[in-house]
């Protein structure tokens, strides 16, 4: 008797007509938690500062916009960023963006330690914040959008700086601002990759703030101070391009080595004239692209990942054209 109602019920499972004998089964419908977009979705990046290489985070950003818009869906995108690199501009800066209450802000941490409470605060009134560019990882952001290798980055252009000079001789750092995490971690990778070099000599470490004017006078008084100065370590997109207006002016083309970050087009067409030896170049344009598509995410009620990481590449006079 058993075994014929067994072969009754799959029988009836092979015609879908199992669950109208039993009654009907219990469903529950994933898609109904993706809430529809019916109005303008209003985002805010807050950069550390003024400067070119969020132009190319803003082009990355206007294609995400310009590809919702061909869904239906319009994104309007806004930077706001201090003119300087300033603790307390930049702090204003995120405070009146909260108040304002957009549907997604993104902020690029200049100072993490208080930038995480103001972050900590806007997530528990309901904002849809996230971090890109430099991240505040002990605060309550959702997802950080960006490239999260930076002493790796400083210790492998310590190594490609080393061996450029024959791993002896002096050098020195501009080391960007104190406060910003990547801009440290750089510094602090290139320092280490230094502690296998018994023979090379850090002279000088200063710090130019993201300022191409302030990097130029740094280099130039760096090399009045060390005329027999070999190399040079920048750690931002500003100031390879500041060593580099020095160097050339100082008619020490060849003679001091330089390695940096990014790739604006004036570092670009230094590293093609041979002014600067390398960079570590980010994915700037996917940090824009992809911070928009995930705020918008949040926004339709989709799940995120915690990091989105961009990565880095090295570029040198023959990866040009």
């Amino acid at each position: 008797m058993k075994k014929g109602i067994r072969f009754l019920m799959a029988g009836l499972l092979c015609l879908g007509l199992f669950p109208a004998v039993v009654g009907a089964q219990a469903t529950f419908d994933q898609g109904a938690l993706i809430k529809p977009i019916d109005k303008p979705v209003k985002l805010v990046f807050i950069p550390k500062v003024v400067h070119p290489w969020y132009d190319v985070v803003r082009a990355g950003a206007e294609k995400a916009a310009a590809e919702f818009k061909e869904r239906g869906i319009t994104v309007e995108v806004r930077f706001d960023a201090p003119p300087v690199a300033d603790i307390s501009e930049h702090l204003k800066k995120i405070e009146a963006n909260i108040s304002a209450r957009p549907d997604g802000l993104a902020i690029a941490c200049l100072d993490p330690a208080t930038n995480t409470q103001l972050i900590n605060d806007a997530v528990n009134a309901g904002l849809n914040v996230i971090t890109f560019d430099t991240d505040a990882p002990q605060s309550l952001r959702p997802l950080y959008v960006g490239h999260a290798n930076n002493f790796q980055d400083g210790y492998d252009l310590g190594e490609y700086l080393a061996k450029a000079i024959g791993g002896k001789g002096k050098v020195g750092i501009l080391s960007g601002s104190l406060t910003a995490p990547n801009h440290v971690e750089r510094v602090n990778g290139f320092k280490k990759a230094m502690e296998n070099y018994k023979d090379i000599q850090i002279v000088f470490e200063q710090p130019d703030n993201d300022d191409l004017q302030k990097a130029v006078d740094l280099t130039e008084s760096a090399l009045q101070a060390n005329p027999d100065l070999n190399g040079i370590f920048c750690c931002n997109a500003s100031n390879p391009i500041g060593a580099a207006q020095a160097i050339k002016n100082a008619g020490k083309v060849g003679q001091v080595h330089i390695v940096g970050m990014d790739d604006l087009p004036e570092t670009l067409q230094f590293i093609k004239d041979g002014v600067i030896d390398v960079v570590k170049a980010q994915r700037q344009w996917d940090i824009g692209y992809w911070s928009v598509v995930y705020m918008v995410a949040k926004v339709q009620g989709h799940t995120i990942p915690k990091e989105h990481a961009t990565g880095s590449q090295f570029l040198t006079k023959d990866d040009l054209k």
